[in-house]
């Protein structure tokens, strides 16, 4: 009993020391560490909402123009006044309201083929497609007020037009800080905003700069394809990152840190990123803001604050590119500005170390040649000749599959009901013809990401967009735009146009060609054994030629010279191992179907003869593999009684009366000889006419 009172005080005391422990250190460390968590909270949400300022429509200098979303383009321009942009590649206006860039086109792109208009890259806030890039400052507890933002209205102190020969000066004041600033740009696509800062004031100020690029709503122009990437990308010291617009709105708030980088948003052509001078560090972040009737998406970068003591002047370069995805042109920003993996804006996908030189070489061949369809054909040459003996090994080893085909058949046949009997012969059948099963396989595996990879490259090309190829192809990036249900333009309407179908009835002469090219390639081969299998088969030409009908030209040129020079190498190799491909018989009973002519069999050398029983079949192909494994074994007709006279050792007595073949049972897996000969007696060899011996 006092043992039992010892224990209950034991614990007793035990809880009482953990509950006052709890009460007294725990609880209250616990508060403080929430409470500190809690400040830092709400110190980051007021960054995150500060970090950005919003621009009311209504804080344009507009007048009676109409503000919010739905105003046309030109309504919108009209809410500020503006700053010409001339160069040899972009024209467009700068807003003095926040020294946005919102009014932007691309002169070098049109936006259909020879229509004479050019690409429209930023629109205005508000506007159809609103999209902008604007930049500003962000102050601690010592900045005055009015700093500039989105909405501060700028003053134009020095130029009228903004060419590469004639920079423009801005200014603003906020309390003791003078901004002037100096936008510049070169013949392409990259503008440079250097900001110089001066502290008039008794005072030491400490200031933020920040850039930003917003698309308002989701763009309509998106393909919304699977290999594409259209969305938010950045980079932050060594680490790109990115998201489509799904992805982006659903995650709401993207941020990573490091020293230098940009941030942009990107569609298939074309991107608009900021980008802070030198490599300072930032923080760049991908965000959505939730506005009446659309959602704002938004890539910013943000620096660490900067302190300007009273007399100095801070200077601080900022860049924006807003263009085309030029290779060539961003791996040069990436040199001459500084912008580190600006090329990454590109799409180049998980084989992005195949997909780069790729781009390269057709780059480097559409500039010889003067027309990408061409260079596609050339680099998928050399692709291929590269490749040679990996598909040599490859074709080669389907071949010798293809020729022990029946023999498999029958093995699987008679051994269906005993597994391990049938591997033991395949293994057999495999050793006595050389057959590595893999051998087919393996050979392919390394030229699957190359295929994808060289899809990426020839879908992601801008040097594709709007490039002729012969005949009625005048745009390689778009469909073939003939069409089979109009006799190829000879009728004067488009199916194309029909709801729902329409796309569907949009079949091409290329995509057409695709799929003959993918039919004769499946009939060097045999069919597959089960009529269903059959059945799939035979449709996927057809299902693949109405699913790449819409794809852009180029794709669908590729995969038909693909398969054509596939084609051709698989022909070779399977004639040179003494194959007859389907091709062959498919051909010959055509060819003598339209002759009138009887249609011709084609027998398998291995094939027993009709109506034989299974065990049969069985010693027939075993015999014969046998026969077709030793060299030496060649016959000879005898021209005195015609009889076949072996010169391997094994020879028939003719004294001897054949014997009945006969079939004694044998344990599984173990192999009975069936060769005839090997049943007589052996006497001795027979001389050869003439030999003298």
């Amino acid at each position: 009993m006092g043992e039992n009172r010892n224990m209950i005080l034991a614990i007793v005391f035990t809880i009482a020391i953990l509950v006052l422990y709890q009460v007294f250190v725990l609880s209250p460390a616990q508060r403080e560490r929430d409470e500190a968590a809690q400040a830092e909270r709400a110190a980051a949400e007021t960054t995150v909402s500060d970090d950005a300022p919003t621009a009311d429509p209504g804080d344009f200098a507009s007048g009676d123009v109409p503000t919010g979303a739905g105003m046309t383009r030109e309504q919108a321009l009209a809410r500020s006044e503006r700053v010409e942009i001339r160069t040899p590649s972009l024209a467009g206006t700068l807003a003095l309201t926040g020294a946005r860039f919102d009014d932007l086109q691309l002169l070098n792109y049109e936006t259909e083929v020879d229509s004479g208009e050019p690409v429209t890259l930023l629109n205005p806030q508000g506007s159809p497609g609103g999209h902008f890039v604007s930049g500003g400052w962000l102050g601690g507890a010592d900045a005055p007020e009015g700093l500039p933002g989105l909405s501060t209205e700028w003053r134009l102190v020095d130029g009228d037009v903004l060419t590469p020969d004639s920079p423009v000066v801005l200014e603003h004041t906020a309390g003791d800080l003078t901004f002037r600033r100096t936008i510049t740009v070169d013949d392409r696509y990259l503008f440079t905003v250097t900001d110089e800062v001066t502290n008039s004031g008794s005072a030491p100020a400490s200031l933020r700069r920040y850039g930003l690029v917003r698309q308002e709503g989701v763009p309509d122009y998106l393909e919304n394809f699977f290999i594409l990437h259209e969305g938010a990308v950045g980079v932050v010291g060594d680490e790109m990152f990115d998201r489509k617009y799904k992805g982006w709105e659903e995650d709401g708030l993207i941020e990573r840190r490091g020293e230098g980088g940009w941030m942009g948003i990107t569609s298939k052509y074309w991107l608009t990123a900021v980008a802070p001078g030198g490599a300072p560090e930032m923080r760049g972040q991908f965000r959505t803001l939730d506005r009446p009737g659309m959602t704002i998406f938004e890539a910013n970068y943000l620096n660490d604050l900067v302190a300007v003591a009273p007399g100095e002047t801070l200077e601080s370069v900022s860049h924006v590119f807003a263009g085309a995805k030029s290779q060539p042109v961003l791996a040069a920003y990436e040199a001459e500005a500084g912008i580190e993996r600006l090329t990454m804006a590109i799409d180049w996908g998980m084989f992005w170390f195949m997909t780069r030189p790729f781009f390269a070489a057709l780059h480097f061949f559409y500039g010889l040649v003067g027309n990408y369809g061409l260079a596609i054909m050339i680099v998928t040459l050399l692709i291929k000749a590269v490749l040679f003996p990996l598909n040599n090994r490859a074709f080669a080893s389907m071949a010798k599959m293809r020729a022990v085909a029946p023999r498999m058949t029958e093995i699987r046949e008679r051994n269906k009901d005993n597994p391990q009997a049938q591997q033991q012969a395949m293994m057999e059948l495999y050793r006595k013809e050389k057959i590595n099963p893999l051998a087919g396989c393996l050979p392919i595996l390394p030229q699957i990401p190359i295929f994808f990879a060289l899809y990426k490259t020839v879908f992601i090309s801008l040097d594709a967009r709007h490039a002729p190829f012969f005949g009625w192809i005048q745009d390689m990036s778009a469909p073939d735009p003939t069409t089979l249900w109009n006799l190829f333009g000879l009728l004067p309407y488009d199916p194309s146009g029909i709801p729902v179908i329409g796309t569907t009835l949009a079949i091409g002469i290329w995509p057409i060609l695709m799929g003959i090219t993918m039919w004769a390639q499946q009939s060097l081969n045999p069919p597959p054994p089960d009529k269903i299998q059959r059945q799939i088969f035979a449709f996927l030409p057809i299902v693949f030629t109405i699913v790449l009908a819409p794809f852009a030209a180029a794709l669908v040129i590729y995969w038909t010279w693909n398969n054509f020079l596939t084609i051709c190498q698989q022909y070779v190799i399977m004639r040179r191992q003494g194959v007859t491909t389907e091709l062959d018989k498919r051909v010959l009973r055509l060819r003598a179907k339209m002759k009138g002519e009887p249609e011709p069999e084609f027998k398998d050398p291995y094939a027993p003869a009709a109506g034989a029983t299974l065990e049969e079949k069985a010693q027939v192909i075993e015999g014969k593999a046998i026969e077709a494994a030793r060299p030496d074994a060649e016959a000879t007709a005898d021209p005195e009684n015609g009889e076949a006279a072996q010169t391997a050792g094994d020879s028939a007595d003719p004294s001897a009366e054949p014997k009945p073949a006969e079939t004694p049972a044998k344990p599984a897996g173990r192999r009975v000889s069936s060769n005839p000969a090997a049943k007589k007696k052996k006497g001795a060899p027979r001389k050869k006419p003439g030999s003298g011996r």
